[in-house]
């Protein structure tokens, strides 16, 4: 193998690992946002939870038993 085919085969390997390299930035790009969803939801649902319990009696739970059971 000549210098010159050594070359190309570096270029070759060097365009695939670019183009994976891209792949895989859009790909954690996505993730992160999907992340960011999935922490704002979250974040909501935390809050109804404390907006749920502040409301009811005392700091039951809506699921617990009350206490002459």
């Amino acid at each position: 193998m000549n210098t010159e085919d050594r070359f190309i085969d570096i270029e070759i390997k060097l365009a695939y690992a670019e183009d994976m390299v891209d792949s895989l930035s859009q790909r954690v790009h996505e993730q992160q946002q999907q992340i960011d969803k999935l922490e704002q939801l979250c974040a909501v649902l935390v809050q109804r939870l404390r907006d749920n319990t502040q409301g009811s009696s005392g700091s039951q739970l809506p699921h617990e038993r009350p206490p002459h059971y």
